[in-house]
C-alpha cells in the first residue's frame, strides 16, 4: 500500500507566496521540477508543468545554505536527494528535498529525472531502503569492530549477529553444536555467545590442566556476582564483608564426616515420616504424576531436614505454599543467570521478595529442629552488621535453592529410568530388601528404618542406577575466567593463548556422551558403573585411563560442596519408596530432556508423566 494516496507537492509550492497548485489536488499528475543554477546569480523561476504556475528563483548563494550533493545510493538513483535518503537535507535546513551541488552547479541529469516522475510507492520503498541502509551500516560496523584471532589463540567463531553471536544455535541444542565444532576445528575453540567468548576444551585428558590452574582460571568470583544478582544480595567481594567468602566455606564441614552422618539421619527420619503421611491418605493404588510427587516429596524433607518443622498444625500446608513459590521462582532461574534483568519477567521479582521474607529472623526462629550447617550460617551472618536482615534472609533462600534446585529433577530422572526399565528395578528392590533381611530390620509404615553411611555406600546396584540417570540428565557447564592475558600449558608441547575476561569452560555432557567412553551412550544401562559385583571405576578412551569419567557436581574449586548430602537424600528416597511400595508407570510415554536449562546443571523433563504406588505386603 504506498504512504500517500496522492501526489505531493513540493514544499515551496505551499509557502505563502504560491497557493497550492489544484492540478495536484488530482490524482495521476506527475510533478517535474525543472532546477538551472548559474554561479552566484539567480535561479530561473520553478515552473509547474500541469498549472503552469511559477515561482521566482533564489539566488545562488542563500540555496547553498544547508545542502549538500546527491550521492549514489545502492538502490538506485532515485533514492538520493529526497527525505530519508543517503542524499537527504538535514532537517531544518532551507533544503526542501531538492538536489543542488556546492556552489550552486547543476545536479546531474540522472537524478533529476528520477526524483522527478517519483510516485507514492518509490517514496515508501525509499523510506524502507533508508532502514535497510542504516541496518546495514550497523551490521558493517559490528563487522568491523568484532574480534579477530591472535597468533597462538584457538580457533574463533564469532558468529554474524551482532552480540548474540551464536547464542541462539548454542541455547537451541548446545551439545550437538559442540561435537559440529569439534569435528571441524579440533578440541580446543572459541564461541563468541551472548557478548562473551568462550574457550571450550572438548579433550577429557586436558580437563586438569584447566582444573589446577586457580590462579589465573578463577572461579569464585564469578559465581559470587551471578548468585548475588540472581538471590538480591549484596556481593561478598565487594569490600563490605571481610572474610565472609571464607567464613561460609569453612561451614561445609558440617556436610562431611561425621556430621554428614548426622543431618543423613534426620533427612532418612524426615522422608520416613513424610511416607508415613502420604500412606495415611492412600487407599489402594495412589496415582500422581511423578515429577509433583518427587518435587513434594524431596522438598518438604530437605526443607525440614535444613531449617526445621514449622510447628503450626498445618505445617505441611506452610511448606507446600513455600514449594509452590519455589516452583515459579525456578522456572525463571535459566533467564536470571542468563543477565535478563528480573523485570524483565514478570511476577518473579515479586515471588522472589515473598520467598526471601519466609527467611527472615523473626520467621526461622520459629521453626524447630533446623540443621547445624544452617545455624552456624545465622551465627556468622550475626557478626556483620552492615549485612541486612532482607540480605541475610535472601543467603539463606539461595541456600535452600542450592540444596534442592538440582537434586529434585535429579530424583525424578532416577525414579523415571528406573520404572521403565523392569530389570533395573528388580535388581535394586532385591539389593533393598537383602539389606533389609541381613540387618534385620521390618518393612512398614510404622517401622523406622535406619542406615549407616557404609550401608548405603554399599548398595552397588543403587548407586550404579542412580550415577547412569546423572550421566544422562546432567548438563553443567564448567567455568574458569581468566584473570589476565597468558597462555596455558597443555599436555606435552600444546599450549593455548587466552585473554584477560574470557571464559574457559569444560562440558562434560560431551564427555558422558561419548561412545568411546560409554558404549552404546545414549542407552539406560543401570549396571553400567558395576564390574564384577563391585563399583566401576576404571573408564577409558582411547586406550587410555581417564580420571575424569563422570561429573555431575562440577570439578576442582567448582565442585558442588554438598555433593555427598544430594546422594545421600537420592539414594534415600528411592530406598523408602521401593521398600515400602509397589510403584509403576500408568503412562506408555517416552519423557525426554528439556535443554532450557543447557549448562546450568540437571535437565528437567519435558513433561510429567503418571505413575501409581501402593503399600506392599509386609514381611522380613
Amino acid at each position: 500500500m504506498p504512504l500517500d494516496p496522492l501526489p505531493q507537492c513540493p514544499p515551496w509550492e505551499l509557502s505563502a507566496a504560491s497557493q497550492p497548485c489544484p492540478a495536484h489536488r488530482r490524482p495521476g499528475l506527475p510533478l517535474r521540477r525543472r532546477e538551472a543554477a548559474g554561479a552566484g546569480g539567480r535561479d530561473p523561476p520553478r515552473v509547474c508543468r500541469s498549472s503552469g504556475r511559477s515561482r521566482p528563483g533564489r539566488t545562488g548563494p542563500a540555496r547553498q545554505v544547508g545542502l549538500r550533493a546527491a550521492k549514489p545510493s545502492p538502490l538506485g538513483s532515485g533514492w538520493a536527494g529526497r527525505a530519508g535518503g543517503p542524499g537527504a537535507s538535514p532537517a531544518g535546513s532551507r533544503g526542501t528535498g531538492e538536489t543542488f551541488l556546492p556552489g550552486g552547479g547543476e545536479a546531474p541529469a540522472a537524478t533529476e529525472a528520477s526524483s522527478a516522475d517519483m510516485g507514492p510507492d518509490a517514496l515508501q520503498l525509499r523510506t524502507y531502503g533508508g532502514a535497510a541502509a542504516a541496518a546495514l551500516l550497523l551490521c558493517a560496523v559490528c563487522v568491523l569492530c568484532r574480534r579477530k584471532r591472535k597468533a597462538g589463540e584457538p580457533p574463533l567463531i564469532n558468529g554474524w549477529i551482532p552480540y548474540l553471536g551464536k547464542a541462539l544455535i548454542f541455547r537451541k541444542d548446545a551439545y550437538n553444536f559442540l561435537l559440529d565444532q569439534q569435528k571441524k576445528l579440533g578440541d580446543i575453540f572459541t564461541v563468541h555467545i551472548a557478548g562473551r567468548y568462550i574457550t571450550f576444551i572438548m579433550d577429557p585428558f586436558l580437563y586438569v590442566y584447566v582444573i589446577r590452574n586457580s590462579k589465573q582460571l578463577e572461579f569464585h568470583e564469578f559465581a559470587d556476582k551471578m548468585a548475588s544478582k540472581t538471590f538480591d544480595y549484596p556481593a561478598l567481594s565487594n569490600g563490605k564483608f571481610p572474610d565472609l567468602k571464607e567464613n561460609l566455606h569453612r561451614i561445609y564441614q558440617y556436610l562431611q564426616g561425621k556430621p554428614l552422618d548426622t543431618i543423613s539421619d534426620h533427612m532418612m527420619k524426615n522422608l520416613q515420616d513424610i511416607f508415613e503421611w502420604k500412606c495415611s491418605q492412600a487407599t489402594d493404588w495412589e496415582t500422581e504424576k511423578m515429577y509433583k510427587f518427587c518435587c513434594s516429596v524431596m522438598f518438604e524433607a530437605s526443607f525440614v531436614t535444613l531449617y526445621g518443622r514449622v510447628p503450626a498444625a498445618d505445617g505441611h500446608k506452610v511448606i507446600s505454599e513455600i514449594r509452590d513459590k519455589f516452583i515459579k521462582f525456578d522456572a525463571s532461574f535459566p533467564y536470571l543467570a542468563a543477565n535478563i534483568p528480573i523485570e524483565l519477567l514478570g511476577a518473579t521479582k515479586k515471588v522472589r521478595k515473598e520467598l526471601i521474607h519466609h527467611f527472615l529472623l523473626q520467621n526461622m526462629t520459629k521453626w524447630l529442629g533446623g540443621s547445624k550447617v544452617v545455624q552456624a550460617r545465622q551465627d556468622i551472618f550475626e557478626k556483620y552488621e552492615l549485612l541486612g536482615d532482607y540480605d541475610k534472609a535472601a543467603h539463606h533462600f539461595a541456600f535452600l535453592w542450592a540444596s534442592v534446585g538440582n537434586t529434585i529433577p535429579a530424583t525424578f530422572w532416577a525414579m523415571y529410568y528406573l520404572l521403565r526399565h523392569p530389570e533395573a528395578l528388580a535388581a535394586v528392590r532385591d539389593e533393598i530388601d537383602h539389606l533389609l533381611q541381613s540387618t534385620g530390620q521390618e518393612r512398614g509404615p510404622t517401622y523406622n528404618i535406619h542406615l549407616t553411611r557404609e550401608q548405603l555406600d554399599n548398595l552397588v546396584y543403587l548407586e550404579s542406577a542412580l550415577n547412569e540417570s546423572l550421566r544422562m540428565c546432567s548438563s553443567s557447564m564448567n567455568i574458569r575466567i581468566s584473570q589476565e592475558d597468558f597462555v596455558l600449558k597443555l599436555e606435552g608441547n600444546q599450549e593455548v593463548g587466552l585473554r584477560k575476561g574470557d571464559w574457559i569452560a569444560l562440558y562434560p555432557q560431551i564427555l558422558h556422551m561419548d561412545p568411546e567412553v560409554y558404549e552404546d551412550p545414549k542407552e539406560y544401562k543401570f549396571d553400567r558403573y558395576i564390574e564384577n559385583g563391585k563399583k566401576k571405576t576404571t573408564f577409558y578412551k582411547a586406550g587410555r585411563k581417564l580420571k575424569y569419567f563422570l561429573m555431575p557436581f562440577g570439578s576442582g574449586i567448582s565442585m558442588c560442596p554438598g555433593r555427598f548430602l544430594a546422594m545421600n537424600e537420592m539414594k534415600m528416597f528411592l530406598f523408602v519408596l521401593l521398600a515400602h511400595f509397589d510403584v509403576e508407570l500408568v503412562e506408555n510415554k517416552a519423557v525426554r530432556l528439556d535443554n532450557s536449562r543447557m549448562g546450568l546443571g540437571i535437565l528437567l523433563p519435558d513433561a510429567d508423566i503418571a505413575f501409581r504406588y501402593k503399600l506392599r505386603s509386609l514381611r522380613k
